[in-house]
């Protein structure tokens, strides 16, 4: 019965004993922001200040560069479904018989062109120049008619565009090897 009541009485105190040392260290820490100037207040303010203004400029300077871009790719959507219409009339430009589709027809054609090239529609150059993966889709290989042709675009199977320096559609090539 002794022991048992020695080891209740030390939990007792081991309670007491640590109730007493959070009451010291609130005390400690009470006296501690006492103890803290103005001037270091002031200083921590302004630190926090500068801060906030600092994130809330990059935040601002962040919005309104994404702004930007969309605004520049807003159309980006409609030019890619009009992307294959333009492909099968250069298609059936080419395979025509002469004189088959009318003056007023490509002049239609040439006026949407120059209305996606004011937009910011360039067509990406392929034929001839050395493959880069970052601009063509490479669909197959072929032997190099001539050394020189070795890693170039030997054929065009599908025209690449950009839209403001921005890759929307991969030129389709065949490259030599």
């Amino acid at each position: 019965m002794k022991k048992k009541e020695n080891t209740s009485v030390k939990d007792e105190e081991i309670k007491n004993d640590s109730q007493n040392q959070e009451e010291s260290t609130t005390e400690t820490s009470s006296e501690n922001n006492q103890n803290e100037t103005p001037i270091d207040e002031l200083a921590d303010m302004k630190e926090k200040y500068l801060r906030l203004y600092s994130d809330f400029e990059n935040f601002r300077k962040r919005t309104a560069k994404e702004r930007i871009e969309l605004i520049q790719t807003a159309s980006e959507g409609v030019i890619k479904d009009l992307l294959p219409a333009l492909d099968n009339y250069e298609r059936a430009l080419a395979n025509a018989p002469e004189g088959e589709i009318s003056e007023g027809i490509q002049l239609i054609f040439s006026q949407i062109t120059s209305v996606l090239q004011a937009k910011g529609l360039t067509e990406l150059v392929a034929k001839g120049e050395t493959f880069d993966a970052d601009l063509h889709d490479c669909i197959t290989q072929f032997q190099a008619p001539t050394e020189a042709d070795k890693g170039k675009v030997i054929d065009v199977v599908e025209k690449g565009y950009k839209l403001n320096d921005k890759v929307i559609r991969y030129a389709k090539v065949v490259v030599g090897n």
